[in-house]
């Protein structure tokens, strides 16, 4: 039997070929851990293994945040090749996202297991998670203006991970204000949030105005990007979800400054709002399985990128709920839980590949690192 890490050697290899596309990984799995527990049935069960996921991702995300800290500190140099790399630096957008996964199961679970301490743990990891959004926002964009080679036929729905983050932020945002006291520290939160969903959003789809173009001029992606596609699905279900939680905040957090009628409009809007986006995200959808079947009637080989079919369809997934919620209407309820459902199969298929190449050590490789190497 093949000992772990053998391919690697020794930790000190694995700290060297660490990358952050790891964090997707925390991505999905914190994900699923705010799903689970939103099924009718068993709620005791659901809840104990939603919080079971939320542990669980806070030590992934403890471990691969020393992991990457370790590799800047050791191996700085190489570290910064990162921001020459056309994929690999995208991935930074990772790391604030699955933050945010943390962030909100402290809503969720932390303010039942912990009370109120849970909550100012929530908002001072929200701030942090705020500033990594916008610096990846910026500095990833610039690095790809000024440092790397990009062309249209090579383009992938991964140029979307480093400009989500602050959307997704903003949806920490809304579910963070629903815990506070409605006064103008809510009222800037409330504001602020949206702010960075339009910081977000509207990048977005002109990225996904591109990729759309890229896929007609020069065909679905290969092999090793395959499911990619579904990264599409990112900003438009965490669009829909935060102006959903935002809009359900909006009307109590604005009366408290004498805009109450601004307040229902946001909630209107948001509704109406999502409506229209998770219609547009029903017809990615369609294209990121018929692309993973085409792929898959053929070969296709596990990698990383796997974990692209959690977060986006999870946060689609959220947000269709949360719409349901607002709504009361039984149909929508049902289709979420049918997303859900599709949702834990595709999470465990990926987290028992990961499992596997993490105890093997197969799936610890830096390609920013190789080109690095093979130009020094």
């Amino acid at each position: 039997m093949q000992k772990p890490f053998e391919q690697l050697g020794q930790m000190r290899n694995i700290v060297r070929q660490f990358t952050p596309n790891w964090f997707a990984v925390t991505m999905g799995t914190g994900v699923v851990a705010l799903i689970v527990s939103e099924f009718p049935i068993m709620k005791s069960l659901t809840w104990q293994l939603g919080t079971g996921l939320w542990y669980l991702n806070i030590i992934l995300f403890v471990l691969f945040g020393v992991l990457y800290a370790l590799r800047w500190i050791y191996f700085p140099t190489e570290a910064k090749q990162i921001f020459r790399h056309p994929i690999m630096s995208l991935f930074l957008g990772a790391i604030p996202m699955a933050l945010a996964t943390i962030v909100n199961g402290f809503l969720k679970y932390g303010t039942v297991l912990y009370g109120d301490v849970a909550i100012h743990i929530a908002e001072t990891l929200w701030y942090v998670d705020v500033i990594l959004a916008l610096l990846v926002a910026w500095v990833v964009p610039f690095a790809m203006f000024q440092h790397q080679e990009h062309a249209l036929q090579n383009m992938t729905a991964m140029w979307l991970l480093p400009i989500v983050a602050c959307e997704v932020a903003a949806g920490s945002g809304g579910l963070l204000v629903g815990h506070l006291l409605a006064n103008t520290h809510a009222v800037t939160i409330l504001l602020g949030s949206y702010v960075l969903w339009g910081i977000s959003v509207l990048p977005a789809f002109a990225i996904l105005s591109l990729l759309m173009l890229r896929l007609v001029l020069h065909r679905v992606p290969e092999k090793e990007q395959a499911l990619s596609s579904w990264l599409a699905l990112g900003p438009i279900g965490t669009g829909a979800f935060a102006l959903l939680v935002l809009g359900q905040q909006a009307p109590t957090v604005l009366a408290s400054v004498g805009f109450a009628e601004l307040g229902q409009f946001f909630q209107h809007a948001g509704i109406f709002a999502s409506l229209i986006l998770l219609g547009f995200g029903l017809w990615w959808f369609g294209v990121a399985v018929i692309s993973t079947v085409y792929h898959a009637l053929q070969d296709l080989p596990f990698n990383l990128g796997w974990w692209g079919l959690t977060f986006p369809l999870g946060v689609f997934t959220l947000a269709i709920l949360n719409l349901a919620q607002q709504l009361q209407l039984g149909f929508i309820y049902t289709l979420g839980y049918a997303f859900a459902m599709l949702l834990m199969m595709l999470w465990l298929l990926v987290a028992t590949q990961t499992a596997r190449g993490f105890y093997q050590g197969h799936l610890f490789f830096s390609p920013c690192l190789k080109n690095y190497l093979e130009k020094g």
